[in-house]
């Protein structure tokens, strides 16, 4: 009988276009200083953790968060492109009202959930889970019996957050996606479930500026 792997999921710090909501996607965008504060405050919560690896999403914003854990932990990161950020197309790097008035009808398409549609450029919601559960379930496996940390992006701990709790991708979102938060699911035979999410009594104040 093996024993379950615990997964600690944490969506990089703060950055300036959180704040604008701006979609970021996989474009590379660094965090802010309250970004940068908030990463500190999320080592300093997990630092007494046993946790055997930490993995993150490649981009900037994920990697400053992931180091400050971290370094915190005496571990090295490793770097993971399969823990990106959905790739939003035509969409990255506008706010959602320039989206909106881009392309109104992909961005209701977008808005409201549908698994099969892409944004010219971009991932379907599809796409991305099948990228996301794939990932998450190669590095459950490598670490069975233990507790590894992924440092990565809102479309990410969306789809985790379906994934434990079997919601399907179309349903809008009744979940908060927090920067900084730590979110913890587990792997155990084949099958994901929800430990606890959204926990922040180390933040001051979170973002969760995510459409649903």
């Amino acid at each position: 009988m093996t024993s379950p792997t615990r997964i600690c999921l944490v969506r990089h710090g703060e950055t300036d276009w959180n704040v604008e909501k701006r979609l970021q996607g996989q474009l590379d965008v660094p965090l802010n200083a309250v970004g940068r504060t908030q990463a500190r405050a999320a080592a300093a919560m997990l630092c007494s953790e046993s946790i055997a690896a930490v993995y993150s999403s490649d981009l900037s914003r994920a990697m400053e968060t992931a180091r400050e854990i971290a370094g915190a932990l005496g571990l090295a990161v490793r770097g993971t492109p399969s823990l990106r950020e959905r790739r939003f197309g035509v969409f990255e790097g506008l706010t959602q009202d320039e989206a909106r008035q881009l392309d109104p009808d992909g961005y209701a398409r977008y808005r409201g959930r549908e698994p099969d549609y892409a944004i010219p450029g971009g991932e379907s919601l599809k796409q991305l889970a099948s990228r996301i559960v794939a990932s998450m379930t190669d590095l459950a496996l490598a670490h069975v019996g233990e507790t590894i940390l992924l440092v990565t992006h809102g479309g990410v701990l969306d789809i985790a957050h379906r994934l434990a709790t079997a919601k399907p991708l179309g349903n809008q979102r009744d979940f908060t996606i927090s920067n900084a938060a730590l979110n913890w699911i587990a792997f155990d035979a084949g099958t994901w479930r929800l430990l606890a999410w959204d926990q922040k009594p180390h933040l001051d104040l979170a973002l969760d500026e995510l459409p649903g």
